[in-house]
């Protein structure tokens, strides 16, 4: 019996997608290259968790909205990490946010489960 591939839909949220853009502007008035290769990374991670939804490391989160939360780095930016949820029933990936792993992420995060 052979597994059959279930195809994943993604989706990214406002927050994610403007957190990526902010971060590429960033990086372009050092360097285009490390604004191109940050682009190229997030990307690349973000298509990775569509063939392993379940690669990254469960959060820890006491806000109770953000349980099922996930997080990987971006490779080239350990720093950065992409916040996502798999949801199985609708065989959707859920990129809900990337932030620095400097900032109050719980708290960020949770600001966002509320609206």
């Amino acid at each position: 019996m052979t597994a059959r591939a279930i195809r994943k839909t993604l989706q990214i949220t406002t927050a994610a997608a403007s957190a990526i853009v902010e971060q590429a502007d960033f990086y372009d008035g050092r360097s285009d290259s490390i604004a191109h290769k940050w682009e190229e990374a997030v990307h690349a991670a973000i298509r990775s968790l569509l063939t392993m939804p379940d690669r990254g490391a469960r959060c820890h989160f006491t806000h109770p909205q953000l349980q099922a939360m996930r997080r990987i780095p971006v490779p080239g930016f350990p720093q950065h990490l992409i916040f996502y949820r798999h949801i199985r029933e609708e065989n959707l990936v859920l990129i809900v946010h990337v932030l620095h792993g400097a900032r109050d992420i719980e708290e960020l995060l949770g600001n966002l489960e509320g609206e």
